[in-house]
């Protein structure tokens, strides 16, 4: 059975492509000339796969992957990026965790920071410190913004360990 990364990046590859292949939907008619759908039902069947169930988003994703992280532990967003096929995405995955509060099930924010361990997203938690409040509790050592031994405390999602095995690892 795939771990929970491999089938989040499974998703993401048939979810998204290059920014720059994106291209308007033709306008669909009907033979008078006038437009089939409503200008926003177009979108919402898109989304709808044959199996009835939504096409999920970047954001979906990275939430995913982001509830995965050990308590103790931290990632980057350009690992989460890098996870997701498009490691080129790390400030995409920095706008999906500056919304994370308001998402049901929860998210863990607090868990991901910049590539050298730095809190740049802090000033996104209310109130100020919370960020590193959270970390603290977790364990996790913080000083002047940044986690002291970074690189002992990171989880690289993509190599993910389940159940002894580590998926993702080439």
């Amino acid at each position: 059975m795939p771990s929970k990364i491999k089938q989040i990046q499974k998703k993401k590859r048939s979810v998204t492509g290059k920014a720059t292949s994106i291209k308007p939907a033709p306008k669909k008619t009907n033979p008078q000339g006038k437009k089939a759908l409503l200008p926003d039902a177009e979108k919402m069947l898109s989304k709808i796969q044959p199996s009835g169930k939504r096409e999920e988003s970047f954001f979906e994703l990275v939430y995913q992957v982001a509830r995965q992280i050990p308590y103790g532990r931290v990632t980057s967003y350009g690992a989460i990026a890098a996870c997701l096929g498009t490691k080129l995405s790390a400030r995409m995955v920095g706008w999906a965790m500056n919304g994370a509060d308001k998402i049901t099930p929860t998210v863990p924010a607090h868990r991901v920071v910049n590539r050298v361990g730095l809190l740049s997203g802090k000033h996104h938690f209310k109130p100020p410190g919370k960020m590193e409040k959270l970390l603290k509790k977790e364990g996790i050592l913080v000083k002047d913004d940044v986690i002291i031994d970074f690189k002992e405390k990171f989880w690289d999602p993509s190599k993910q360990e389940a159940g002894g095995l580590i998926y993702g690892a080439q």
